[in-house]
């Protein structure tokens, strides 16, 4: 494919359609926030629907709000689809690549295909997942569960974001709703592609241009919540106290030792704590911490999320405050597919690239789809390993790269025998 040497026309496009979709929650001190069924997501998603119909592909939203642009292919294997894309969620404050990218290059492979080569055999299918940070909601993947059907109206119906407003009524108000618990699961998604900024420094540090994911880490988040008594920080003397912060301070001291002791790859973060009244002089009577909790290997996924919970109510006893563990992400490890590893493989030494087979550090919505569709990873390098940030940011070349991979890999599944 001749066209694909053509770096630098492929990045242009590339980086122009990630600013035009990003100007959408754009934040004027850096970075962008595009909450799940936010007026800012609404208005990507319809953006991202305008640009699919004008390059003319078939678009839809489902339910739920994901949203489809669909290339027929042209023979009796047009019943089966090959499915590319990512999400357009983001975190608060976050950058402009995560997820975004994987919709655009998902996209601009697709267009490129069709300009050049016309109808493929098979279907080939964008998708811009409606949510997948769990953000803006304590429920992260609610896009692609709800495509695969795993996705429960009992776990986000009573649900509500930081200023109290129902999931429900935002969706509603979106003009979407739950899926038709009897309409059947899709049978024509063939494999799922997925390309992502790597959102960590492995391919820098190695000087690889891509990365080829074969297996993504297991993920737990669990919210912790500490009762003790409030009282005056003066006259109650420090043996008679149920001072929550001290309590939470030491659980989060034994968290991050014993992930330390326990060696890569497995890693643990507590990235957001709570103190009650959170005034100078009040012994605090509540405390609320997250623990993430993400490793590759199942067992020892279970036997560290098992030591802390009974390590953190021990902890609790110890210093008097009662203790409520709530297990709102739980997501196993997940393997790729061998196939489809090996096409993109294929395609990275067809292209010349040099590549690195890794896994994946972060949950992404491939790991959802890789349970019920052939599914594999295409990881481009992260500037200084940082995500979740405005300092986010990957070089055109390598974007371009990632989706050049994609490109290839799109082509022989969906144009070849």
């Amino acid at each position: 494919m001749k066209y694909l040497n053509q770096i630098e026309d492929l990045s242009h496009d590339i980086t122009a359609m990630i600013e035009l979709i990003g100007s959408f929650g754009k934040d004027p001190a850096g970075g962008v926030t595009r909450f799940l069924y936010s007026t800012e997501w609404r208005q990507a998603q319809q953006r991202l629907k305008q640009a699919m119909s004008e390059a003319g592909l078939e678009t839809r939203f489902d339910a739920i709000g994901n949203l489809f642009g669909t290339l027929r292919g042209s023979s009796t294997a047009s019943s089966d689809t090959i499915l590319s894309g990512s999400h357009i969620d983001t975190v608060g404050n976050g950058g402009y690549y995560d997820g975004l990218y994987g919709v655009v290059g998902a996209f601009l492979a697709v267009k490129y295909l069709k300009e050049r080569y016309g109808t493929p055999r098979r279907n080939l299918e964008v998708v811009s997942f409606a949510e997948e940070e769990g953000s803006r909601f304590p429920y992260a993947f609610w896009g692609s569960k709800n495509l695969v059907g795993t996705a429960r109206t009992d776990q986000v119906e009573n649900i509500c974001d930081a200023e109290g407003i129902q999931f429900v009524d935002a969706m509603r108000e979106s003009g979407f709703d739950f899926r038709d618990p009897s309409e059947p699961g899709r049978k024509d998604l063939k494999a799922f592609v997925e390309i992502h900024i790597e959102q960590g420094s492995v391919l820098e540090t190695e000087h690889k241009t891509v990365g080829v994911v074969t297996s993504i880490v297991g993920q737990r988040r669990l919210s912790v919540k500490l009762t003790g008594q409030t009282n005056h920080a003066g006259t109650t003397p420090m043996g008679y106290r149920k001072d929550t912060a001290f309590a939470a301070s030491h659980m989060i001291y034994e968290i991050i030792s014993d992930a330390k002791a326990s060696g890569d790859p497995l890693v643990a973060t507590v990235g957001k704590i709570e103190v009650r009244p959170n005034m100078v002089n009040v012994v605090p009577g509540y405390a609320e911490f997250s623990v993430d909790i993400r490793h590759t290997d199942k067992i020892l996924f279970d036997a560290f999320t098992n030591r802390i919970t009974q390590k953190l109510h021990d902890l609790a006893a110890y210093h008097g405050v009662d203790i409520t563990i709530e297990r709102w992400m739980d997501e196993d490890p997940v393997q790729m597919s061998d196939q489809v590893i090996a096409a993109i493989e294929t395609s990275c030494k067809n292209l010349g690239l040099d590549y690195k087979v890794m896994h994946s550090g972060a949950g992404h919505d491939s790991q959802i789809l890789a349970p019920f569709v052939p599914t594999a990873m295409v990881f481009v390098p992260s500037r200084g390993g940082i995500s979740h940030s405005p300092a986010e940011y990957t070089e055109p070349m390598y974007l371009a790269a990632g989706v050049k991979v994609l490109v290839e890999t799109l082509y022989n599944m969906a144009y070849q025998e």
